[in-house]
């Protein structure tokens, strides 16, 4: 049986917690970053930052304590906890013994000059160079950095005319949404059909991270591609930038940047590049509300605006041309029919449990049919025969409960790794092992009547070494 491994995807919060002291500290001495990292904190943490950032004394933390009444001190908690964990308050002690709070001096000057205007300007516009000969609008932006993302996932899913590059390639396997076997083609794995079904904000998010956590075996500074990230998501969607003064480091990550969608550069040697709507809203991270076209926009024909219609028989009803929707559909769902702008599939019990043996969850099927659902099918004024998706999603249990039972029947039973121990001569034999087994912690399992036990891996080692001792005693 396939164990399956559930895709962690970190907000921006969470991954920036990982990072060492020193890279935070290194990070803050960019006021793009301080905004963006400030942006996305929950509104209480952003009210205690604000009151703080003028204040050049610590204050005390009991005097801090009483700025939220007490049946909020849990949300107090968890913005401390916050605040603390991403170095934006230190601990200090103040005269008499009491614990005060302050506000890490270097976030406190650069989130300043972030709010009130000041320091060196963040990004070389484009202007310096002259008017671009070659301009691109914000549609034909959009565009393009859906075309770029839609060839890495149609890779993924082993379409023959994906093609991306060796090294884009290789990130996918060690982030682990795909594996190589030698002499074979990369395919995807049982974390890949799982990061197929996200939305996109957080595909791009999660594959960022993987990037990210490559950065120093590749030879980059962490600190000055995060940076450049951070700054991205601060510029003007259809204004083009410079690359004058970037290091030989930051012009490969624009290339890799290139490759993902997330900027728009017409030749690898141009001397300016267009930042799309993808990068822009990167920096967010995952956001819970994060919808498909929430990232792009709605583009018709492209599938990543509405286009499922769902009736209470099971029956899917995908208005799409895009062959890669089409695959995701299929990951949980039998394909009936096929004409030119629609497809016609069903969900069966036997779809969503081999989509589940491949790490897809019930949550993820239903999120998608959610969060792609046809515009038509959120209008009130349906006919008769079809159900509003909304209420069949949402308020009629009938789809939803169905996948989810699906589900739980797969999951009654727990699977584990062992060795079997039988073909006993004796019960007394076998009862002297099983106890040495039980004394151990590593009996899984024993059927006394039939003299078979099973042990784990790790302790059949132990027990196979009792046993030659035990036969050479008797």
């Amino acid at each position: 049986m396939k164990l399956r491994v559930q895709l962690q995807c970190k907000n921006l919060h969470e991954y920036l917690r990982e990072l060492s002291p020193d890279v935070l500290d290194r990070l803050y001495n960019h006021p793009a970053t301080c905004l963006a990292v400030f942006r996305e904190l929950p509104p209480l943490a952003k009210n205690y930052v604000m009151r703080m950032l003028f204040l050049d004394q610590p204050l005390p933390q009991a005097a801090v304590a009483l700025w939220v009444k007490k049946d909020s001190q849990k949300a107090h908690d968890e913005c401390v906890s916050v605040l603390m964990g991403l170095r934006m308050w230190h601990s200090q002690q103040l005269q008499g013994g009491l614990q005060g709070l302050v506000l890490n001096p270097v976030f406190k000057d650069n989130l300043r000059v972030a709010l009130l205007g000041g320091g060196k300007s963040w990004a070389d516009e484009g202007s310096s160079l002259g008017p671009d000969r070659h301009p691109r609008d914000v549609e034909s932006l959009d565009r393009y950095a859906l075309e770029r993302w839609e060839v890495i996932l149609q890779f993924m899913v082993g379409s023959p005319s994906a093609a991306v590059s060796q090294d884009l390639a290789q990130l996918l396997i060690q982030a682990g949404l795909m594996r190589s076997e030698a002499g074979e083609d990369p395919c995807i794995t049982s974390a890949g059909f799982q990061f197929l079904l996200l939305d996109t904000p957080s595909q791009l998010w999660y594959f960022t991270l993987q990037y990210l956590n490559t950065a120093q075996s590749r030879g980059m500074d962490l600190v000055e591609i995060l940076s450049f990230l951070f700054q991205l998501s601060f510029s003007t969607l259809g204004r083009d930038y410079s690359v004058e003064g970037m290091s030989e480091s930051l012009q490969t990550f624009l290339q890799h940047l290139r490759e993902f969608g997330l900027v728009f550069q017409r030749k690898r040697k141009s001397r300016r590049y267009y930042p799309t709507r993808l990068a822009i809203t990167l920096a967010a991270g995952v956001n819970a509300n994060s919808t498909p076209s929430s990232a792009l926009g709605s583009t018709p024909g492209t599938g990543d605006s509405g286009f499922i219609v769902v009736e209470t028989n099971y029956r899917v009803y995908a208005y799409t041309n895009s062959e890669l929707q089409i695959a995701l559909v299929a990951l949980f769902s039998e394909m009936l029919y096929r004409f030119p702008n629609v497809v016609v599939a069903q969900v069966t019990r036997e779809s969503v449990q081999t989509a589940i043996a491949n790490g897809i969850t019930a949550q993820q099927i239903i999120h998608f049919l959610r969060t792609r659902a046809h515009p038509i099918m959120l209008k009130q004024n349906l006919a008769p025969s079809r159900t509003d998706i909304s209420l069949v999603l949402q308020s009629s249990p009938t789809i939803t409960d169905q996948i989810r039972l699906w589900e739980l029947e797969r999951d009654r039973l727990q699977f584990s790794e062992g060795v079997l121990y039988n073909q006993f001569l004796s019960q007394a034999d076998f009862e002297v092992l099983r106890d040495r087994a039980q004394g151990l912690g590593v009996l899984v399992w024993q059927n006394a009547p039939h003299r078979m036990m099973v042990v784990t891996p790790h302790g059949h080692s132990e027990v196979k070494r009792f046993w030659k001792r035990q036969k050479s005693h008797t």
